[in-house]
């Protein structure tokens, strides 16, 4: 049933449902193709649910109106609650009557005081309750996923007693990898060796070690991974995460448990905008994610309002909210359902994700996030957990540094023929090693650069525009060793962004970045452009635009542009070869290629060679909207 129809019956069958009268039959939502949906429900809507069946008949038909849902988590534990064995049952067998799998769900949070607060991992009575809520549940399930509170925070004094003279960080991993083993999966196992056991990994992934998160042994200990992909909003919440996140920490967990990382989690807190929702959810599954989960059942009973997206209300925006739903205001099942139901087809069309790789050890930190910043700049990111020497092009954060062999693995690189990108952090902290490919040095100072230029050999640079004073740490190079192909300039003082100097059959380059991050966003188009060019030359798509578009690239020839911008936003993209042409995936629209501008990246010399042919396009996106597009040969 078409979207518009079927949110016509929505309305017209809401009363029903809360009714209890189980009215929805082929009225209700549509499953996907592409993915799974699955909600979860927590312990205290368990209990509800038992001991009033009728509110549980009419909550379910509410929401399957507005999504499909292929899966229940049924939570047994949270902050001391647990689920009588009963109530357990009587919610279960409901969804198996409803033809909707089952699974268990557990969060190991303490009493909960307003700061998410763990167990006392060294206290025995809270051992053995922790061993007790796993083999419960493990009686009930086959599956059980732990919700995001399977960490260590706790600072007593048998922790303090325990810990000694190790680091936080070092003692609580070793505590919780045993905890894994000792008091979860051999007791949920010895109970029901059937049981499969899911931890999900949170989103706040470069503090995971100092919590006893551990992502180097735990895959291995569990039987799956799953993700948290909820970045909610980058402004008023205290994690600042950017949304480009949803995206590639998929992609980076992926490439941590590889074929068992079960999907993402989204919730709908911190939204200022109803669009922020549907944003989450589009990033996770154009990340190839196999099942989203929808954190949780009642908030997907709660009212939607548009929020504060007057800026873009009259324009038909990837999720157009008063054209969807008429100017009612739905709940977040029905907003969860429009979101999915339209990329659920986009989906199906896109191949393995492609990007530049960033090399990001297990239980590193440093830079924390920057492969976010790099990806909502315009540069798709596909973070890997190993050096990733396949790869043409690695750029490396300072959590680089986490590694023992690196400057090793960056010389095999770099003769071997590869390209290596070190960020002024990975520069900082190790400049002495560094020295031995290129005598770079940060000097401490900072600059303000205001103007911007670009050159790849001597000469003349080209204007790559201006902004604000942008506070950035000085890089000093020596003339003729290494070479700036971007610079910034202030009152006449310069400092370079991106350098480069030959070594072996490669290149090393060293990628200036802002004291604040959110600052690459402020950076002109022009240095943007610069940035992606270097940095992206291997990937089959290149963007040219500005800050906060995002590109993600597959390996079947299709592409996604998506604008986290509050208005239209023209860009433009291009691919190797002449004569291509793009076939919009949603619309069916054929776009030709257009002449290409001018390349504004090199000296009056224009030392650097010129490339292939290219096909180039440019594109409208729609403020909050993606656009997905298929590459099609000569015409």
């Amino acid at each position: 049933m078409r979207a518009g129809v079927r949110m016509a019956f929505v309305w017209c069958l809401l009363a029903a449902a809360a009714m209890g009268t189980g009215a929805r039959a082929q009225e209700a939502a549509p499953p996907n193709h592409n993915f799974r949906v699955a909600v979860y429900i927590p312990v205290n809507i368990v209990e509800r649910m038992a001991n009033d069946p009728a509110w549980m008949r009419s909550s379910w038909a509410q929401i399957n109106l507005g999504v499909h849902i292929d899966k229940v988590y049924i939570e047994t534990y949270r902050s001391r609650n647990i689920a009588p064995d009963a109530a357990i049952d009587a919610v279960k067998k409901f969804f198996q009557d409803e033809g909707v799998q089952v699974a268990g769900g557990i969060a190991y949070s303490d009493v909960d005081n307003g700061q998410f607060t763990s167990f006392c991992y060294t206290n025995p009575a809270d051992r053995a309750y922790v061993k007790h809520v796993a083999e419960l549940t493990a009686r009930h399930f086959d599956e059980i996923i732990l919700d995001d509170f399977f960490f260590n925070n706790t600072k007593k004094a048998s922790d303090i007693a325990a810990k000694g003279d190790q680091s936080w960080s070092a003692f609580r991993l070793k505590l919780m990898d045993g905890v894994a083993r000792d008091l979860i999966v051999g007791p949920a196992r010895a109970v029901n060796p059937k049981v499969k056991i899911i931890i999900k990994f949170p989103n706040w992934y470069p503090s995971f070690q100092a919590n006893g998160y551990d992502l180097a042994v735990e895959p291995r200990v569990f039987s799956g991974i799953y993700t948290g992909t909820e970045t909610r909003d980058p402004v008023i919440t205290d994690q600042a995460l950017q949304q480009y996140e949803s995206y590639e920490i998929i992609r980076y967990f992926d490439n941590v448990d590889p074929g068992h990382n079960g999907g993402g989690w989204v919730d709908t807190f911190s939204t200022r905008y109803v669009d922020r929702y549907p944003e989450q959810l589009w990033d996770t599954m154009l990340a190839k994610a196999p099942q989203i989960m929808l954190f949780e059942y009642t908030l997907l009973l709660e009212p939607a309002p548009p929020g504060n997206r007057t800026a873009w209300a009259d324009l038909p925006t990837s999720f157009d909210y008063d054209k969807l739903f008429g100017g009612n205001t739905p709940d977040y099942a029905a907003v969860a359902g429009q979101a999915l139901e339209g990329i659920d087809p986009v989906v199906g069309k896109l191949g393995k994700p492609l990007g530049v790789a960033v090399y990001r050890p297990l239980n590193s930190t440093g830079e924390d996030f920057l492969p976010d910043y790099l990806g909502e700049a315009g540069l798709p990111v596909e973070m890997y957990p190993q050096f990733p020497a396949n790869a043409k092009t690695v750029v490396l954060t300072k959590a680089a540094r986490y590694d023992p062999q690196i400057m090793a693995e960056i010389k095999a690189h770099l003769m071997a023929g590869g390209n290596v990108v070190i960020t002024s952090g990975l520069l900082h902290a190790m400049q002495a090693q560094i020295a031995q490919i290129c005598e770079l040095r940060d000097t401490g100072r900072e600059m303000t650069p205001t103007q911007y230029w670009g050159a790849f050999g001597a000469g003349n640079g080209a204007n790559l525009g201006a902004s604000a004073p942008l506070l950035m740490p000085e890089i000093h190079f020596f003339t003729n060793d290494a070479w700036p192909l971007i610079r910034g300039t202030a009152n006449g003082g310069a400092a370079p962004l991106l350098l480069m100097d030959s070594y072996g059959k490669g290149a090393l380059y060293a990628l200036t970045i802002p004291d604040n991050f959110n600052d690459l966003y402020a950076l002109p188009q022009g240095v943007l452009n610069a940035v992606r060019h270097y940095l992206g030359a291997d990937l089959p798509v290149q963007l040219q635009g500005p800050s906060q578009v995002s590109l993600m690239e597959y390996d079947n020839g299709t592409f996604v542009v998506q604008s986290f911008r509050d208005a239209p936003v023209q860009i433009r993209v291009s691919m190797a070869g002449a004569g291509k042409r793009i076939r919009n995936l949603v619309t069916g629209d054929v776009v030709t290629a257009s002449a290409p501008p001018e390349t504004k990246i090199r000296g009056f010399h224009n030392s650097a060679p010129p490339g292939p042919p290219q096909s180039s396009f440019t594109l409208t996106v729609l403020p909050h909207s993606y656009a997905a597009f298929a590459v099609e040969g000569t015409h």
